[in-house]
């Protein structure tokens, strides 16, 4: 059972150095080498301890003897000096445990501020529900913008349509009523002339004069069967259209309003109804009402509505007193529901941006509508079109002046506008003819009735400007109704006019049109400056009645 050696064993270092001393094959000098060598070896190792330890015990410290010197003197120790000592100890160790109360508290806070934070989180951690809404209101705002853009251009054609449409009346209305005037004073300046009835366009002259007074006997029958009082010839509007011009009229109207109709009849409630649309929003403001204050949404929702509100106002006029009032349309009436619902309660800012989107919508869309039917349709002649209009701008004016808002651009432009068209009224429908004293002293000559319905149409336009006041400013209406009406036109033909009940009645009917606020703040014997002549012409009249024994 011997051990099988696979490889050649490792030698030792005697081996190898007795290898390199002497030849391999003398077996007894390498004996004689080996023990020599152990010999020296052991010598070395007995004598290196030997010398360590004596050199060690040389080094070796000796152990110092201790020595007692004198008693030391301790300072003197008393129950005060402790008591201070423990005094300041516990003032250092309360000032330590207050720290340390005030990092407690902070951390307690930092706590339940961290808890209230999580608690928030909890509630609006459901991400992707959050993510959900706004994409879907994303999704809902891009497809009523592409809706409106394809739509927009059909709205545009039809409320074009149908303002030509009310532009061609009232310019045809108004073209008749000047060309009558024109062709009647040429009438009655060949009568003055003594010439007869013009010849040049004898017939026809006379067709239209006969269809004119047609047209004024139609209007006295129907002031008869309403039992209108005061009226005096002249005062009429002249704007009735015959039975062809009104039904071809109607028929176009009719036609428009029902391709306005058909506008969104392919569109989903949810994407025409104003309701449906501001009921999105709506919910938008509930669940997130800081993400919807910074959106500014109240500033879009106006621009937004504007396609669907004058879908709506196709069929407005702001003349008509039907259709004069705003406030029972549907568009208005979900607006300022809108408007009028109370801010969340989550909400961290101030005031509701929401109540201002009624004020918008009528600064964006109403007053220029309105703006654009005093250019081109408004007949500052018609009172019941004044009426009409200066109702609605009281109306309208009060909810701006209930809202936050500054002075409207719009609305100044509207005033503007108002302006213009009455200077140019003044200027191209106000004409009162003199004729010789002997031409009119017959009160029912042509010449005479020609006079009287031109002064009594001047009187009804200085109506219809002076009701302006308080809408207008103060010196614009002043100085077209008295500066430029009455001292130009209305007093040429008082003056003309004999003292006597006529030019009393006359006078009376003048002073019923100014505005009482005028003469408010006025001294006794005194009145406004456009007033000057017109008050002399008064007191002549007067002290004229008053020689000649008129009570």
């Amino acid at each position: 059972m011997n051990n099988l050696h696979f490889v050649p064993k490792m030698r030792t270092l005697r081996q190898r150095m007795a290898e390199h001393m002497v030849p391999v094959g003398d077996e007894s000098s390498e004996d004689e080498a080996e023990t020599k060598w152990e010999e020296q070896q052991i010598k070395k190792a007995v004598k290196l301890p030997q010398e360590t330890y004596s050199d060690a015990s040389l080094c070796k410290p000796q152990p110092a003897k201790p020595t007692f010197g004198p008693c030391v003197s301790l300072p003197p120790v008393n129950l005060e000096t402790i008591k201070k000592q423990l005094a300041e100890r516990i003032a250092s160790l309360q000032d330590v445990h207050r720290a340390h109360q005030r990092e407690y508290g902070k951390y307690m806070e930092d706590i339940e501020s961290s808890k209230i934070t999580v608690q928030e989180l909890e509630k609006s951690s459901d991400a992707a529900m959050n993510y959900k809404f706004y994409r879907g209101m994303k999704t809902y705002v891009e497809n009523l913008v592409n809706c409106f853009n394809e739509k927009l251009k059909y709205i545009d054609e039809l409320e074009s349509a149908v303002h030509a449409l009310l532009q061609q009346q009232a310019t045809s209305v108004l073209k008749r009523r000047q060309d009558d005037l024109k062709m009647e004073s040429a009438y009655m300046q060949h009568l003055t002339a003594g010439n007869g009835k013009p010849t040049n366009d004898g017939l026809e002259s006379d067709e239209r004069m006969k269809l004119l007074k047609h047209r004024r006997a139609c209007r006295r029958q129907l002031r008869a069967r309403s039992q209108k009082a005061a009226h005096h010839e002249g005062m009429s509007s002249d704007d009735e259209l015959c039975v062809t011009e009104l039904a071809e009229f109607q028929k176009s109207k009719d036609n428009i309003l029902e391709e306005s109709r058909k506008i969104f009849e392919d569109v989903h409630a949810d994407f025409c109804d104003i309701r449906k649309i501001l009921l999105k929003f709506q919910e938008w403001k509930e669940k997130f009402p800081d993400s919807y204050c910074d959106a500014y949404i109240s500033f879009c929702l106006p621009k937004l509505l504007n396609p669907l509100i004058r879908v709506q106002l196709i069929n407005w006029s702001p003349f008509e007193q039907n259709s004069a009032d705003l406030e029972e349309m549907p568009w208005f009436r979900a607006v300022k529901e809108f408007s009028d619902v109370k801010k969340s309660s989550e909400s961290k800012r101030d005031g509701d941006p929401d109540e201002e989107v009624l004020p918008r919508v009528i600064e964006r869309t109403i007053l220029p509508k309105i703006t654009a039917f005093v250019k081109s349709v408004w007949d500052p002649l018609s009172t019941s079109q004044t009426e009409n209009l200066i109702r609605l701008c009281n109306n309208v004016f009060e909810k701006q002046v209930l809202s936050r808002s500054e002075c409207s651009q719009a609305k100044q432009d509207l005033i503007n506008m108002v302006v213009l068209r009455m200077k140019k009224s003044v200027e191209e429908d106000v004409f009162i003819p003199v004729y010789p004293k002997s031409a009119v002293e017959d009160k029912s000559s042509p010449c005479s009735q020609f006079q009287e319905r031109r002064f009594w149409s001047a009187v009804k336009l200085l109506s219809n400007v002076l009701l302006w006041d308080g809408i207008v400013q103060e010196d614009t209406v002043r100085d077209l109704g008295l500066s430029k009406l009455l001292n130009r036109y209305l007093l040429l033909n008082l003056f003309n006019t004999p003292p006597g009940p006529e030019n009393i009645e006359k006078c009376k009917e003048v002073v019923a049109r100014f505005p009482e606020r005028w003469f408010q703040n006025l001294g006794s014997g005194s009145t406004l400056p456009e007033l000057l002549n017109f008050c002399q012409h008064l007191l002549q009249c007067a002290r004229t009645l008053h020689r000649n024994n008129h009570r």
